[in-house]
């Protein structure tokens, strides 16, 4: 069920995967895209991506009413054509962006949105593709990427359970099992009581394969919680800071919080762990702060045992609480002193 990203497992038992995603928050400067590259190793980022698309290849020129926007956070530019024109990042920066994440040690991929945009990426030499949600209707699109036989990651939001199946079907109908999926909620930013991250574990048991979160919430802990119920891979918006104004700043996370969820994230891991029953190392010390069965008046030998002579108390140097019962009624084989542990070899049967 592990999925592979060059040389990095992903899936159950391994740490999360965490990609930041630049988006639009470049803000049509390439050297503001190159510093987001650094930002996001630094803020302990395990990949960058971008996106690969134009105005052009990804909608219509076109302003009637099927093209404009008319409501929601892009309101303001009026057509799909005018935003995506200002959110998309140029292809004659890819080479540089690649080269960048290369320098900085991150990993670097993108999502294509076309077939133009899947065949530009291969030339560029990109390791990994993504699927974003809305794109996940696109079966000729979802088949070409495939077709590349390299490791896929698909966000699913707005996705019935069928439109998944047939997604994934898609892909494994080209030869290719390496995949996984993201639960996402597709509205900007995304309601946290409405992410319904129940279903990580649904998706994994289904579709076996390595699941995660693609995540527009705002905050940490839709990220955290993904992560303590299975989810192997993260995504998340990310800026240098939301006064860089870009389409998608609103929502991104900046450096300093991406950092902190990442350490969050790391940490929670931990607190997951492993399944354990018994006393963990950290516990072993306090072992002796149970309770346990003790002499609470003196006992000549021959005496018999009763609750005026013994006591279930603290600390835990005695003979456990479930033999009291036991020991009840029974003879004293030896005298025994006030406040010590009764043991066995200390009475007789009844």
């Amino acid at each position: 069920m592990a999925f592979r990203i060059k040389n990095r497992e992903i899936g159950p038992g391994y740490p999360a995967y965490i990609i930041a995603e630049m988006s639009a928050n470049h803000a049509g400067s390439l050297e503001h895209a190159k510093e987001i590259i650094w930002a996001a190793k630094e803020a302990g980022a395990d990949c960058i991506k971008i996106q690969t698309y134009t105005a052009d290849t990804i909608t219509l020129d076109c302003d009637n009413e099927y093209f404009t926007i008319k409501s929601g956070p892009w309101q303001k530019e009026n057509t799909m054509h005018a935003l995506y024109g200002k959110a998309n990042t140029p292809w004659e920066w890819h080479k540089e962006l690649k080269e960048e994440a290369e320098k900085a040690g991150i990993d670097f991929f993108s999502t294509p949105f076309d077939e133009s945009a899947v065949d530009f990426l291969e030339e560029l030499g990109v390791e990994f593709y993504k699927i974003a949600s809305p794109e996940m209707v696109d079966i000729p699109l979802i088949k070409y990427v495939a077709s590349k036989g390299k490791p896929i990651i698909m966000s699913t939001g707005m996705a019935t359970l069928g439109e998944i199946e047939e997604a994934v079907k898609a892909i494994r109908s080209q030869g290719n099992e390496q995949l996984a999926i993201l639960r996402c909620a597709t509205a900007y930013p995304a309601i946290t009581d409405q992410m319904n991250l129940a279903t990580l574990k649904n998706m994994a048991d289904i579709f076996q394969v390595p699941v995660g979160l693609s995540d527009h919430s705002q905050g940490a802990i839709g990220a955290v919680a993904a992560v303590l119920l299975g989810g192997s891979i993260i995504e998340k918006h990310f800026c240098i800071s939301r006064d860089i104004e870009s389409p998608d700043s609103f929502f991104s996370m900046n450096k300093e919080e991406f950092a902190s969820m990442v350490s969050d994230i790391r940490q929670a891991e931990k607190a997951r762990g492993h399944i354990q029953y018994g006393p963990m190392k950290q516990e072993e010390f306090n072992l002796v702060n149970r309770k346990s069965i003790f002499c609470s008046a003196p006992i000549k030998k021959g005496e018999r045992f009763t609750p005026d002579n013994v006591r279930v108390v603290r600390p835990g140097y005695g003979l456990e609480p479930k033999y009291y019962d036991r020991l009840i009624g029974s003879e004293a084989l030896c005298d025994i002193e006030f406040g010590t542990p009764i043991a066995f070899g200390m009475f007789g049967e009844k």
